[in-house]
């Protein structure tokens, strides 16, 4: 008997050894598949080793549910990971950030109460945790959000979704009449399950429109795209002519890193695609690439080295030799969670997804825009329903419409699957239309135009060939537009955007800008005789152009004298610069300051050259003639004084244009800009004061006239 007891003990004994051994095999290839991003493997492992774990053995248990937890968090089983967080917590497996992510995951569920509870339970452990702390505050402010709701309608598309994941849709070209998107259903190519879901391995499905705007039955892209292995999140060049795409190749010996991938477009076909090389590094993940709708820009997914957390969003410049200068998008976009999906609009907006920042829960969608001047961006959470607590990712707008698809794996509709749903938002574009052009005519396809608004745009707007902008403003905002441009002076608008528009509106505004090569006479400014006095007849003259400097506190002046040719040179030269700086003088006086003022005289070195006006008066004066000594005395004593009088006068030119404009990074002076439209705003009080009171604007603009001539 004692023998059988023996035996028995013995037999079991055996038993649990190989059962630990084989746990422990099944945990370290679990740790492989984990290491090499196959997580549908891992957590498989990690079951058969849980299975085979003594339940007595709490702290071994604890951390395979751990491990599971971990691996269902990452290819998007929200329930399994919740149930293997809890786990793992009963065996008081918590010396890691076991409370937190089941609270991120709880809040994912749309179980704000179970996820702040679950928080707080991490901030015991770890007080000031960052991410505790957020997901406490998304907590508070999500039920509001969706109580809330928006304009948005959103509904999920059937026709393009199977009976697995389709995601991440995205039209080609500017007609909007291909949508390509990613999906595992069971027709995709290949034979093999995917290590890192569990699901077919990711193929490129499209749709067309056909004759009557009706969307056709999905297939498979056309050509060598789809392969074996995953490819996914593909987006297209403005032409339509480049696919970018990700895709993920199996390697038993290395991690599975995503790439990103071309393939060209001939006719209907795709090429077989062709890797795009990011950088050198070949221990980083490259994804979900994006181009913007200039073509000068690459956005892209990465874990490389210098990001701020998980997954960043990056950017590479592009051109015609390739890829460029990489750069990360910074932390007003990036945080320490992960930022996916980028997709970029006509206008330069971009949208991307986000599960480090406040929201609803999952990744939620974010809006941002550049802000080139402060080299910044400005980032907006949409509102729901475009955002759910699930994962919402993917979008694509229907060329310049407020209408596109997105996909989202929420609970209604998709049975926890990631869905392509249609979303829609009431078409009230609002835009402005601007034309940048020369006083007298030609267009500035040089210029800049500065588009700074009291919400925080601040962005600077290149021209196109035709001297136009368009870009998309905002109901309720107040913009200033100042166009820049070399060789001219700024001008700039002011447009104020009603807060309620009922239909799609454009606002046109004009930039004539006049030349600032072209000096301007200042008539009327007398000095008493051989001195450089002025006389009382010059006030009404020179408080004229005290006003033009005021209402134009960005430019400098050169402020020239000229004489005529009687006298000595070197005398009517000092008698000149006494009499330019005697206007100076009177011009600071009257609050002009002194560092935007230069005096000039100039004697009898520049005689004046006959412009079209001037033979109106003087029949006798020639377009283009000047009025030198040599030309002079060939005329009768009668025409020669009143040549002699067209030489003595009083001129400026435009130095500078940018005076307090910028700082010294280059960067536009907002305050600048703002002070510029009080100021105006003022000058526009005083002025609509003054016509209250009989002068007419009619008369004002025929004594400026009097008062200022354009020298052509």
């Amino acid at each position: 008997m004692r023998r059988l007891i023996n035996l028995a003990y013995l037999l079991s004994l055996g038993v649990f050894l190989v059962s630990c051994a084989t746990a422990e095999r099944l945990q370290k290839r679990g740790d492989n598949f984990l290491a090499l991003g196959e997580y549908a493997e891992a957590s498989g492992q990690y079951k058969r080793a849980y299975n085979l774990t003594s339940p007595k053995d709490h702290e071994k248990r604890g951390f395979l549910q751990y491990r599971m937890a971990e691996c269902f968090r990452k290819y998007g089983y929200t329930a399994r990971a919740v149930g293997a967080y809890k786990s793992a917590a009963r065996y008081n497996y918590t010396d890691t950030l076991t409370y937190y992510w089941e609270g991120e995951m709880l809040r994912k569920q749309g179980d704000y109460k179970g996820a702040r509870k679950a928080y707080e339970s991490q901030l015991e452990i770890t007080p000031k945790h960052e991410g505790s702390l957020q997901g406490l505050t998304s907590c508070d402010i999500s039920p509001d959000i969706k109580a809330a709701g928006s304009a948005y309608s959103v509904k999920i598309e059937p026709l393009f979704n199977g009976s697995r994941a389709d995601y991440s849709p995205a039209f080609m070209g500017t007609e909007a009449d291909q949508l390509y998107y990613s999906t595992t259903r069971s027709q995709a190519t290949g034979d093999d399950y995917s290590g890192i879901t569990g699901e077919m391995a990711a193929d490129i499905y499209y749709s067309k429109k056909d004759d009557k705007g009706n969307w056709t039955r999905p297939e498979g892209a056309e050509g060598n795209l789809n392969s074996e292995f995953d490819e996914g999140a593909c987006q297209f060049s403005a032409d339509g002519k480049t696919m970018y795409l990700t895709i993920c190749r199996t390697d038993a010996d290395y991690p599975r890193m995503a790439e990103i991938w071309t393939a060209s477009r001939s006719d209907a076909t795709w090429a077989k695609p062709q890797q795009l090389k990011i950088t050198s590094d070949t221990l980083s993940s490259y994804a979900h690439p994006a181009p913007s709708a200039d073509g000068r820009w690459l956005y892209f997914v990465s874990d490389m080295p210098g990001g701020f957390g998980g997954l960043d969003i990056w950017r590479a410049s592009l051109s015609s030799k390739g890829v460029g200068t990489v750069e990360n998008l910074g932390p007003k976009i990036n945080t320490k969670g992960d930022e996916m999906f980028p997709t970029t609009r006509y206008n330069g907006e971009l949208y991307f997804s986000s599960n480090g920042k406040e929201g609803l829960g999952g990744l939620d969608i974010f809006k941002a825009v550049e802000d080139t001047v402060n080299k910044t961006w400005i980032v907006e959470h949409l509102p729901a329903p475009m955002n759910s607590n699930g994962d919402d990712f993917g979008m694509t707008f229907e060329g310049k419409h407020n209408r596109g698809y997105f996909s989202s794996n929420r609970s209604t509709g998709g049975r926890g699957w990631d869905k392509i749903y249609s979303f829609s938002y009431p078409e009230r574009l609002t835009t402005v239309k601007g034309w940048v052009y020369e006083q007298d005519g030609y267009e500035l396809t040089t210029a800049q135009v500065y588009m700074v608004g009291d919400d925080g745009t601040n962005e600077k707007v290149a021209v196109l060939s035709d001297g136009s902008f368009e870009r998309e403003v905002k109901p309720g905002v107040n913009y200033v537009f100042l166009a820049v441009c070399n060789g001219f002076l700024n001008y700039q608008n002011e447009l104020k955007v009603p807060e309620h528009l009922t239909e799609e509106t454009q606002y046109v505004l004009q930039f004539p800008m006049p030349s600032m090569n072209i000096p301007v006479l200042v008539r009327n400014v007398f000095y008493e005789f051989d001195k450089a006095d002025l006389t009382p007849e010059s006030v009404e003259a020179l408080d004229r152009l005290v006003k033009l400097l005021t209402q134009n506190k960005h430019i400098t002046i050169e402020l020239s004298s000229h004489c005529d040719y009687r006298g000595e040179d070197d005398y009517n030269l000092a008698l000149s610069q006494r009499r330019a700086e005697s206007v100076v003088n009177y011009l600071t006086e009257h609050g002009v300051s002194a560092d935007r003022l230069q005096a000039k005289g100039y004697g009898e070195k520049r005689p004046k050259i006959v412009n079209k006006k001037l033979t109106e008066t003087h029949t006798f004066l020639h377009t283009g003639d000047t009025l030198t000594l040599d030309y002079v005395l060939k005329l009768d004593s009668a025409k020669q004084e009143v040549c002699n009088a067209l030489n003595r006068r009083t001129e400026f030119r435009v130095l500078r244009t940018t005076y307090g404009l910028f700082d010294e990074k280059g960067n536009v002076n907002v305050d600048a800009v703002k002070a510029d439209v009080k100021n105006n705003a003022a000058l526009k009080e005083e002025e609509d004061k003054e016509k209250a009171v009989g002068k007419k604007e009619e008369e004002e603009k025929e004594a400026e006239d009097e008062v200022f001539e354009y020298v052509e």
